[in-house]
This record gives structure tokens, sequence and C-alpha cells, in this order.
């Protein structure tokens, strides 16, 4: 085996298998929720073009940072599912087919919905910090971008791209999505690229989280079973 087939095989091989394992096993029906996430987003997609619909859809799930907070965190659920006007919607039904569909085969359809909603929230709990440092610092936006609609799968999409790959310890491509999102920052400087970032940094306090717990859980579990000392009697 050459060497490039040793380095795949150590980045991709357990994805690789469970995902295929999975839709070998059941096909479609490995992917229920994503299916659904693809039709919800097709469907708002399709009323929010009409003349009697596009209202609707923004008082359900259309986020701007200027709204007041209570308002803007009913509505980010659904804004996941909301399709950008300015963007063509195969891209959002596409990333939600496979990124969703990978995630949901390899963690299940909750910690899918769970962390695709993480991601999204970060990004929308940053923007209204990012606005209130300002455009001086690298770290703000502009006041104008209070009044953008902040709508689509992008934050969460990247934010399950950076989990299953720490899940399945595709260290390489989970930094190869960081270091783009980096890229797409420096070469575009807007809301959305900072909210990218800031769903891949909740998304990373979720991992780091969860090693945390699993680590004190090794810990405990050694202290039980390798005391070495004989269990006490009356």
């Amino acid at each position: 085996m050459s060497t490039l087939s040793r380095l795949t095989r150590a980045e991709w091989g357990d994805l690789y298998s469970t995902v295929r394992g999975g839709l070998v096993a059941r096909r479609w029906l490995a992917i229920p929720m994503t299916l659904g996430a693809v039709c919800l987003t097709g469907a708002f997609q399709y009323v929010q073009n009409q003349p009697w619909g596009y209202q609707f859809v923004q008082n359900i799930g259309s986020v701007r940072a200027e709204d007041p907070l209570w308002l803007a965190l009913i509505r980010t659920p659904l804004s996941l599912f909301v399709p950008a006007l300015d963007l063509p919607v195969w891209g959002a039904l596409a990333q939600i087919l496979l990124v969703f569909g990978i995630a949901e085969i390899c963690v299940g359809w909750w910690r899918t919905l769970l962390i695709g909603y993480a991601a999204t929230l970060a990004g929308t709990l940053y923007a209204r910090v990012g606005i209130a440092v300002g455009p001086d610092s690298w770290f703000g936006l502009p006041a104008s971008d209070a009044h953008v609609i902040d709508t689509g799968p992008s934050a969460a999409v990247v934010g399950l791209a950076v989990f299953v790959c720490w899940r399945y310890r595709a260290y390489a491509t989970g930094a190869l999505v960081i270091v783009l999102m980096v890229v797409e920052v420096l070469v575009k400087n807007n809301l959305a690229g900072k909210e990218h970032l800031a769903a891949i940094a909740g998304v990373l306090v979720v991992c780091a989280a969860a090693t945390a717990v699993r680590h004190v859980r090794r810990r405990g579990a050694g202290r039980g079973s390798g005391s070495g000392l004989p269990p006490m009697t009356s």
C-alpha cells in the first residue's frame, strides 16, 4: 500500500466505512431528517419567492441583528432552512444533502440538528457582538450589517463538517475547512464569513467540552477498576 493510500485510509477510512455502511444497509432511509430538511428548504424557497409568501417567511424565519434578541432566538431554528435570496438555492440544497446526510449517518439525526443549531446560533449571537465592537476591530462589524437578513444553512454546514471530522479523527480535513473559512474572511470580509468562523468556534467549544467529559469519565473508570485494593468487608 502506497503512502498516499495509507494517509487517505487513516484520514477518511472510518468516516467512509460508516457512511457507506449506512447507505448500503438502508439507502435513503438512512437520512430521513436530511431529506426532510431538503424538502423544507425547497418549500421555503418556493414560498418566499411568491408575492403572498415573502412576508410570511420573513416573519417566521428571517433573522437580523437589529431584531430584539428574543425574536431572533425564536426565529433562528427555522432560519437555518430559509435560503438566502441572493444565492442560488441549489447550493443550499446540495450543502444540506451532503453534509447533513453524512452527519446524520455518523452521529444521528438529533445530534446533527443540535450541532447545526448550535453553530447557527453562535453566528447569530456573534453578529450582535461584532456590531457592538464596531468596524475598527478585525473582530467587529459595521453598523449597516444590523439590517442584513441572516438566513441559510451555511453556518450549520460548516459547524457540522468540523464536528464530524473531529468525531471521526479526520483532523486534516477539519483543519482544511477551518483554513478555507479564514481565507474566505481575508478575501471577502463580510458578515457571512465571520459568522462561519463564529460557528466553528462554537463547535470547537462543544468538541473541547465533550473531550473533557470523556477524559473525566475515563479517569473515574480507571480509578474504580485499577486501584488494586480488595473490596472492603464489614
